[in-house]
């Protein structure tokens, strides 16, 4: 299968280019979003892409949207038909990897949710006992269930910075405390909803990321994407031991491999070997496959 590393239409012009989604301008209402096959590690763009990966995150990001769509509106404007607005070869370039969405004001903020002891979080509880300043039970081990699901807010930075864990307090000065309230409790329901969706499917959901934003009216959506391999931490609930790293079904692999390597983590990011690739995929895929298919079984 051909990579995506970048688009590039010429039928539309572009907004944007993320980590890993092209953006291009529809009309007043709407944005066309175009997953490529990029991926970022350390929030370092690494040259080497994954092929078939956009259109995986696509399938799934679109399957939690309709998914949670009783909780909460998202930003899919699936009325919408880009295509007349295309030459051939712009549709065969974005074909299973482009979102034709509702044009909104996003929050400067990601919405973390942390179900599992793990990544930045254990590193913190083994130094001071708290996860992103909150207060855990001595004694945990690595990958432990946490007795609740935390919400752990961030700032949304930009295209190669670092985001920035903050308190909930904090992100309530910047966006207002009764958006906050709503932002965090949200949150916590669509990560309990898909992670025992996804328990069901053999998957842990560790932990995820959620991005929202407003209508003029106030109205608050989902956007982005949505428990992906991407934005979440995907672990074997058949292989799930506490005191291990879990095995994982996302870009943890990619993580581990980088960790392994002489680099500073900042750009230009590495070269990711073959094998590496294949696995990632792979991992991917049957991530894809465990969630999407047969989802009313």
């Amino acid at each position: 299968m051909d990579a995506v590393y970048e688009t590039h239409l010429t039928s539309l012009p572009l907004l944007a280019r993320g980590k890993v989604r092209d953006i291009y301008d529809i009309d007043d209402e709407r944005m066309l979003i175009v997953t490529t096959d990029r991926i970022s590690a350390f929030d370092v763009i690494l040259p080497t892409p994954i092929p078939g990966k956009g259109r995986i995150l696509t399938e799934v990001a679109e399957f939690w949207f309709h998914k949670t769509a009783h909780m909460i509106p998202n930003h899919l404007d699936e009325d919408f038909d880009v295509n007349p607005l295309l030459t051939p070869e712009e549709r065969k370039q974005i074909s299973r990897r482009a979102m034709v969405v509702k044009k909104l004001k996003p929050l400067p903020i990601e919405a973390i949710v942390r179900g599992y002891l793990i990544g930045s979080g254990w590193k913190e509880y083994q130094q001071s006992g708290t996860v992103c300043g909150i207060p855990l039970p001595e004694g945990l081990p690595k990958a432990a269930k946490l007795p609740e699901p935390l919400f752990t807010p961030s700032t949304k930075a930009d295209v190669g910075d670092h985001d920035i864990n903050i308190t909930f307090e904090e992100m309530a000065e910047r966006i207002g405390r009764e958006l906050a309230e709503q932002v965090r409790d949200i949150s916590l329901k669509l990560y309990t909803f898909a992670a025992d969706y996804a328990l069901k499917r053999g998957i842990i959901i560790a932990d995820t990321k959620f991005e929202f934003g407003l209508d003029e009216a106030g109205t608050l959506y989902l956007i982005d994407e949505a428990l992906t391999p991407d934005s979440s931490r995907f672990w074997s609930a058949r292989d799930y031991q506490p005191g291990t790293d879990p095995k994982s079904f996302d870009k943890q692999y990619i993580r581990d491999y980088l960790e392994s390597l002489d680099w500073d983590k900042t750009p230009p990011g590495p070269e990711l070997p073959n094998d590496v690739v294949r696995k990632t995929i792979e991992k991917y895929t049957e991530a894809k496959d465990r969630l999407v298919e047969n989802p009313d079984d």
